[in-house]
């Protein structure tokens, strides 16, 4: 068994990086930064439309040309979907849409599907948005793995601060499935949210049990701050080695949502590979 530096060695040869692109050529995207897998939205991100498929050919060519490049294809859903709200007029809609891409994700052959934890109102009782992750969850057609993200912002976010996974994760897991449901840990969103960076992988792991996917991205905003303001790795308040340590902690594949395109990706994505 390797040990040390022959383990580091070993994550950095092995461990899928890959950047959030654009969708119309997401195997394009990652061997333009070096990367073996990328992440993408299927359609318009702020919309309720459904998933639509950008790439030539379409979902059976964009499947079959990812797994023949050895390139792995992760989904983002829609910042608009919000299963925990208890506005009918949210919820209900957040979750076909929501089916929409778990549908579209396996078509194009992705390893998952990624989506925000929600919110509710500030005044509204945070149990009852618990409850509605599990509703969904018991009422989803899971055709790939769903990932909660945590996220940056809300005192009543479903997903910002560790106690609420606590309770998120109670609830789901009395859905049928929701022993799958996987989790991404976001960097960005857990400093600005309020979660040391030193122990965030091993408290997350003590609730959910995984860390399916890291985002590791760097935070324009001071610790806590609530703010999700996304940057590249060494130009923000966190500390790049910080950052390693939790890419080498959750040992899962690793998607930058930083900007820059393909340089400024390309970039933080070295640097990542280069410490862990």
């Amino acid at each position: 068994m390797l040990t040390g530096e022959g383990t580091a060695y070993r994550v950095a040869m092995t461990l899928p990086m890959g950047g959030h692109v654009d969708a119309t050529d997401p195997i394009a995207e990652a061997q333009a930064r070096g990367a073996s897998l990328s992440q993408f939205f299927l359609g318009d991100p702020q919309s309720y439309k459904g998933p639509v498929v950008a790439y030539a050919g379409g979902a059976a060519a964009l499947k079959a040309d990812a797994e023949a490049a050895g390139i792995d294809l992760w989904v983002h859903a829609p910042y608009p979907i919000n299963v925990a709200s208890l506005n009918n007029r949210i919820r209900i809609p957040g979750r076909k849409l929501l089916q929409q891409h778990l549908v579209a994700a396996a078509e194009i052959g992705a390893k998952g599907v990624i989506v925000h934890g929600g919110h509710l109102g500030k005044e509204e009782d945070a149990a009852q948005g618990f409850d509605n992750w599990r509703k969904c969850i018991d009422g989803l057609d899971l055709a790939v793995p769903l990932l909660i993200e945590n996220t940056a912002g809300g005192d009543n976010a479903m997903a910002r601060r560790l106690e609420a996974i606590d309770r998120l994760w109670e609830a789901i897991g009395a859905a049928e499935g929701g022993d799958t449901v996987g989790f991404c840990l976001d960097t960005c969103h857990a400093w600005a949210g309020g979660n040391d960076l030193a122990d965030v992988v091993d408290r997350v792991k003590a609730i959910t049990g995984r860390i399916d996917l890291v985002h590791a991205n760097d935070s324009r905003d001071v610790f806590d701050s609530g703010a999700d303001r996304h940057t590249n790795v060494g130009s923000g308040h966190i500390d790049g080695a910080a950052l390693a340590d939790v890419v080498r902690a959750a040992g899962a594949p690793v998607v930058v949502e930083t900007p820059g395109g393909v340089t400024g990706q390309a970039a933080d994505i070295e640097f990542l590979r280069a410490r862990v």
